[in-house]
């Protein structure tokens, strides 16, 4: 079984874990509604419907 000569230092560590660990930013859908853009599978803050029901009531 083949055995590393030397340790690998931390930036080469570091540098390989990071492309893993990238966010992505969160996806924003429109709503159906008042076409304002919100997350998906949340109520719209803009009308405050959600799947054609008023859930909260806005002014």
């Amino acid at each position: 079984m083949p055995v590393p000569k030397q340790k690998k230092g931390r930036a080469k560590t570091h540098s390989r874990r990071s492309t893993n660990m990238k966010i992505n930013a969160a996806s924003q859908s429109t709503c159906p509604r008042c076409g304002a853009v919100k997350l998906p599978h949340h109520v719209c803050g803009n009308c405050g419907f959600y799947k054609d029901r008023e859930v909260i009531v806005v002014e």
